[in-house]
């Protein structure tokens, strides 16, 4: 006689295609869960992606650039590796609480990739990088935040704060602004926090006393620095001790109205840019004081008031890149010597 379980006899037994598939770990998931599950997945390895790219692009401004960019790329870069590492280590899909702010975080970390994206810079190319070099004429100084060009002989008691374009690197100008020191004028670059002109509004503010024996300041800047330096004309024309006397704009324009400047002002635009066209410096006319000087290069473009290579939607030149430097800095050097007499 033999003895039989109750399941022995009643109860099926499981058949290898009726298997349970792997259960979701930490309690009932659901279809939300398993597609925040995937996407984590993969906006962290583009996060990885993206930022390696990135500095890659960047390359030697993350060095020379401000560091502020370098700070966003390593915080993103740590934390990418984090999520990636972290959700490829799970076997499974678990519920989680909190779904709404799972959405919102997701959202912002890819805009964070998109900002990271987009604010590789436009490096500095040649003649500017040869620029960046001291000679017996002009001292080059570079920190993490600015750049500074001082004569080695006579210093003129004009200086020149200069606000390069956005995403541009500050070494940009250095071989359009270079003979401006070698004429006898301290030339400050700020290096501007992700490379965008109105992080940096208060880099001129910081430098006016800094700079010996500087006493009167012109204040400069390209496209969208251009902008700025505008701002800080207004804010400190006329203002003692260290006045700013004068405003240069290279294929810019100020925002707002500014045809009360006490201020001297030079206008210098390109006549093929497609950026800065001179239908939009034209329009700018009634925001400048009625003095205002204008200098147009015939056949240049933007992308010609610096040296870090082709623009996008800029016009097409039909002069050379040399031919349009030389012709801005010889405008620049007249106007900025002006006020030494």
């Amino acid at each position: 006689m033999t003895t039989e379980g109750p399941a022995t006899r009643d109860s099926p037994q499981p058949q290898p295609s009726e298997v349970a598939p792997p259960r979701a770990t930490g309690g009932a998931a659901t279809r939300v869960d398993a597609v925040y599950f995937w996407v984590v997945r993969v906006v962290a390895k583009v996060g990885v992606i993206v930022t390696v790219w990135a500095a890659i692009a960047t390359g030697a401004m993350l060095v020379h650039g401000h560091p502020a960019y370098l700070v966003l790329l390593v915080l993103t870069f740590a934390v990418s590796v984090f999520f990636a590492v972290r959700s490829w280590l799970k076997r499974g899909v678990e519920h989680r609480r909190h779904e709404v702010l799972k959405g919102i975080l997701i959202v912002l970390s890819v805009l964070v990739l998109g900002v990271v994206a987009w604010l590789v810079p436009s490096s500095a190319t040649e003649p500017a990088l040869s620029a960046m070099n001291s000679d017996q004429a002009v001292t080059v100084s570079e920190t993490p935040t600015e750049i500074v060009l001082t004569p080695t002989g006579t210093i003129s008691d004009t200086g020149v704060f200069f606000q390069p374009g956005a995403k541009v690197d500050a070494r940009a100008y250095a071989a359009v602004l270079r003979p401006l020191a070698e004429a006898g004028h301290i030339v400050v670059i700020p290096k501007q926090p992700f490379g965008i002109a109105f992080l940096s509004t208060g880099s001129f503010a910081a430098a006016r006393s800094e700079h010996a024996p500087v006493t009167q300041w012109v204040v400069a800047g390209h496209s969208l620095g251009g902008t700025v330096a505008a701002l800080d004309a207004a804010t400190y024309a006329g203002q003692t001790p260290e006045p700013v006397v004068g405003l240069m704009l290279y294929a810019s324009y100020p925002a707002g109205d500014e045809s009360g400047l006490n201020a001297d002002v030079l206008s210098i635009s390109a006549s093929n840019d497609g950026l800065a066209t001179p239908a939009k410096i034209d329009a700018s006319k009634p925001s400048l004081p009625p003095d205002t000087q204008y200098a147009v290069i015939d056949g240049s473009v933007h992308a010609f008031f610096g040296d870090y290579g082709p623009q996008s939607g800029d016009g097409t030149p039909t002069i050379s890149h040399d031919d349009a430097r030389a012709q801005i800095s010889a405008a620049s050097v007249a106007f900025v010597n002006s006020f030494d007499g």
